[in-house]
């Protein structure tokens, strides 16, 4: 039972050890994402500051003399523009704010953008209302404030919640750690310590299915360790004295002794750590459509407004009339269909991914997915199972292929190895019943060793048979070797009965995922830590373009890197390991398998829930149809500036056509309308 026990205080234990890491973690995060999204304040102060915006600006529609003429009723009273000159206040700075403080910082960083325009609307509105209040202009434009107010809280609201999920990525990572060990003194006493205790030479037990709490070497004790979650290697890998065990991985069967070799941050998770951290914080701040587009806005309502003025100036019209014109104009070129064109549609695309098992954690890189070239696929978990399977059968005498499996499964039901289970699955698949087992024991290093029906069975590697000096056909053993299979002998009364070929199975839909992304244009590639045989045997049988074996875990974000710079290619990487996590983070396009592990999750930038490789093409596919439907909203939005600006100007005065104010607000409230229909008709 001391797994149990050990488990339980995992968790607040690594709290202590990691909070410093996870502070600094957080911080560089928020950095992160202040530059993202130029307002790191939570989506909860959005949501407040637009219902409460949104509950004044009832009132002030109410007493709006504007609106009212609009309606084509008098509700006007003493001092009424007094009240709707305090409550536009109110809207102004407190539902304002988050605009006008992230335009101050556009401004500093010389970008000015969504943030800009929108300010730009609200201050002129504010500031010209405020003198019609108090008798030095015509008309007052608070209604049109507060609306604008309300639509962009309501926008930026929505592009938050479907953006946020900031990474604890770090977290996880450190949570891998064991936060104990079982420190062995000089004397052979063991004690529990924490795990920043333990120093270089420190001897350390480690017991079978715990976790090796820091980076050593195997002094005494043979065992096989589980490092799937860190290297990427499929099978769990044999070590004995002289070998080095990696601090994170999963002991199996066997106890250890270890010398601690790296503590604290020279372990290899904590160096993964530092890759995962340093990637994320490299990634482009994707600047998004509708921000590029509100700066020419920008640039370009300022200037519409200045040459406004100056024309009826020149043409002889009063301050008063000009100044109306330009502030109309001013203010209708921010559009509140801009504000709402991206995020309503980023909505539905994220409730769209998320009713697929496609679960979106970065937008920027997700819009970006649509120009993908090339797909980098983790092979173990990703493009097979991760688990084995029995792929060819080999008997010897008058043995068949039934009692070999019998034998075998019967012995191997006793065991928790991969391979094990591979052979028990083959036996419920054939429809053999298990037989009894009677002394059943591990031999460590060589396989398992048990009586069925008061026969000796062994189950056992090829090294053991070759030390009996057993006749087998090598040549059938060499080819299946050669395809990276892992092939087990079964031994019945010290005769051969059978060999057991196992290999790691590929998923169905793996095979139809890369036919799809030839169709498409982009080019397939797997990555791996296996070794080359078990690569180019699997490569094969999907039609991969590219194949990188025996990739060290560290080499993967340099493979992606080349794949990026030499091959000039955009790259998306699909992964599901610990190891894949820095990879994850320095794709264009970080892809983790559901199934995987907490840590490549949280450095993806899009997760598949249901491990399905088809669904690598959903995305990309899922991100070329919402960059279309953004680019058709972000055209009405504009577009209706584009008409509306001139018209506001006077361009059509001596028809008697000129915009009011009003028309100008429902032309407005069309053109948002028109956004929002347009966003909701997106389908995968």
């Amino acid at each position: 039972m001391p797994n149990h026990s050990h488990h339980h205080h995992e968790p607040d234990n690594h709290h202590k050890i990691d909070e410093n890491h996870n502070q600094e973690v957080m911080h560089s995060h928020e950095e992160h994402h202040d530059h993202h999204n130029h307002h790191a304040h939570m989506v909860e102060d959005f949501k407040k500051r637009f219902y409460i915006s949104l509950i004044v600006t009832v009132p002030i529609l109410i007493l709006s003399p504007m609106i009212q003429m609009f309606l084509d009723v008098d509700w006007r009273f003493t001092g009424d523009l007094y009240i709707l000159f305090a409550l536009s206040t109110f809207v102004f700075f407190y539902g304002g704010w988050p605009f006008l403080t992230g335009a101050k910082d556009e401004l500093k960083d010389r970008n000015p953008g969504m943030m800009t325009l929108i300010s730009l609307a609200i201050i002129v509105a504010y500031v010209y209302s405020t003198a019609a209040v108090f008798g030095f202009a015509e008309n007052d434009f608070f209604w049109e404030l507060a609306t604008l107010v309300d639509i962009m809280l309501l926008g930026h609201w929505i592009e938050m919640r479907s953006v946020m999920g900031a990474s604890k990525a770090l977290e996880e990572l450190a949570k891998l750690m064991p936060s104990e060990a079982h420190l062995i003194d000089e004397n052979g006493n063991i004690t529990e310590v924490d795990v920043t205790e333990l120093k270089q030479g420190d001897h350390v037990l480690v017991k079978p299915g715990e976790k090796v709490p820091v980076d050593g070497q195997i002094l005494e004790g043979k065992s096989t360790i589980d490092e799937s979650m860190l290297t990427g290697e499929s099978v769990p890998v044999e070590k004995e004295a002289g070998l080095e065990a990696i601090g994170g991985s999963i002991n199996g069967e066997g106890s250890l002794v270890i010398s601690v070799m790296k503590t604290g941050n020279e372990t290899y998770l904590s160096q993964v750590i530092t890759l995962v951290k340093e990637a994320q914080e490299s990634k482009s701040r994707a600047q998004d459509l509708a921000n590029r587009a509100a700066k020419w806005l920008f640039y370009g309502a300022l200037a519409a407004g200045l040459i406004t003025f100056l024309i009826w100036i020149s043409l002889g019209y009063p301050v008063s009339f000009a100044m109306e014109r330009m502030v109309t104009v001013l203010i209708i070129a921010c559009p509140h269909a801009l504000g709402l064109a991206a995020p309503l549609v980023v909505a539905v695309s994220t409730s769209i991914a998320a009713k697929n098992g496609l679960l979106i954690r970065n937008r920027a890189a997700f819009e970006g997915a649509r120009n993908i070239e090339a797909v980098v696929f983790d092979k173990t978990g990703t493009l097979t199972k991760g688990e084995f399977g029995v792929t060819n059968i080999y008997t010897f005498g008058d043995f068949g292929e039934e009692d070999v499996i019998s034998y075998a499964a019967a012995v191997e039901a006793q065991s928790q190895h991969p391979l094990a289970k591979g052979v028990t699955r083959k036996a419920e698949e054939m429809g053999i019943p298990l037989r009894q087992v009677k002394n059943f024991q591990s031999l460590t290093g060589k396989g398992l060793e048990g009586t069925v029906d008061g026969k000796q069975v062994l189950v056992v590697s090829p090294g053991y048979v070759k030390e009996l000096n057993l006749e087998f056909d090598e040549v059938q053993f060499n080819e299946w070797s050669s395809e990276g299979k892992t092939v087990v002998f079964t031994l019945v009364e010290n005769k051969l009965a059978g060999m057991i070929a196992l290999a790691d199975i590929v998923r169905e839909t793996a095979v139809d995922a890369i036919i799809k992304l030839k169709e498409m244009d982009i080019k397939s590639i797997m990555l791996t830590g296996d070794n080359l045989k078990v690569a180019h045997y699997i490569g094969e049988q999907l039609g991969m373009e590219e194949i990188f074996a025996e990739v060290l875990p560290h080499e993967k974000s340099e493979k992606i890197e080349h794949i990026q710079k030499v091959e000039r290619l955009r790259t998306a990487m699909t992964g599901d390991g610990v190891n894949d996590a820095p990879a994850l983070a320095k794709a264009d396009l970080g892809i983790a398998v559901g199934a995987g592990t907490d840590v490549a999750i949280e450095t993806a930038d899009v997760v598949l829930v249901k491990s399905n490789p088809l669904d690598v093409v959903n995305i990309i596919k899922l991100s070329r149809a919402t960059y279309r439907k953004m680019t058709q909203n972000l055209w009405w939005a504009a577009g209706y500036n584009i008409l509306a600006i001139p018209l506001a100007a006077g361009a059509l005065y001596k028809f008697g056509i000129v915009l009011s104010p009003a028309v100008g607000a429902i032309l407005m409230s069309l053109s948002t309308v028109i956004v929002a229909i347009n966003a909701r008709l997106l389908k995968l």
